[in-house]
């Protein structure tokens, strides 16, 4: 799509101002309170979708979740690093879920090499957890009917940098590249660390846009 074009309105849309953000590894609902507020302030109605990221992992959060989204009218979705990748799976598994658009902020959506790397070391039991192999192998091409969006941040600072050496550019966590899955909608950078993501106006922003359209502001 050219981003000069204007978008058309994804047809289960439907003006939902609804949004359920998953959050990350390690997190809890709580860290996607400044996400949440912001989002509120542009209109949405933002509710938390909380998970055991490292004891339950995507076996137990992604199943919870597509029960979650099929007793709810369709409802936008934002989800950050590991949240992004739950949510997509959840996608996968369940293709006739109407949920019109996600924004995925900083999700290894092609795998981690900073999760790779740590499996490499011996270290993915307290680090990883369940979450392991999810955040090693990534997704596979997006083919269905949701349209994604991807926020990547380019601020290298980051535990990541502690473990996997990044070609190219970088949130400290996730390289850039390991964010461009094929078959997503739109792609952009805003100027943030990995963890940063959820606090950053900018992202907040760039998400709204995208949940509003389809598509991110391009300079």
């Amino acid at each position: 799509m050219s981003l000069d074009a204007e978008p058309e309105l994804h047809p289960d849309a439907g003006g939902t101002r609804r949004v359920l953000l998953l959050h990350g590894i390690w997190n809890a609902r709580a860290w996607l309170a400044p996400l949440a507020s912001r989002l509120r302030r542009s209109g949405f109605q933002p509710e938390v979708f909380g998970y055991s990221s490292v004891f339950g992992g995507p076996e137990a959060a992604i199943p919870a979740l597509i029960e979650r989204l099929r007793r709810s009218p369709p409802v936008h979705l934002v989800g950050h690093s590991l949240g992004g990748l739950v949510a997509l799976e959840a996608l996968r598994h369940a293709p006739s879920l109407p949920e019109p658009r996600l924004v995925c902020l900083g999700s290894p959506l092609c795998g981690s090499d900073a999760a790779r790397a740590l499996v490499r070391r011996g270290w993915p039991a307290p680090w990883l957890g369940r979450s392991a192999n999810l955040l090693q192998r990534g997704c596979e091409p997006w083919t269905g009917p949701t349209e994604i969006g991807m926020v990547a941040g380019n601020v290298p600072r980051g535990l990541g940098r502690l473990f996997a050496r990044f070609d190219g550019d970088s949130d400290g966590t996730v390289a850039v590249a390991e964010t461009r899955l094929e078959g997503l909608r739109d792609h952009c950078l805003v100027a943030s660390s990995h963890s940063g993501l959820v606090f950053s106006q900018q992202a907040a922003d760039q998400a709204a846009h995208f949940l509003r359209h389809g598509r991110f502001v391009h300079a």
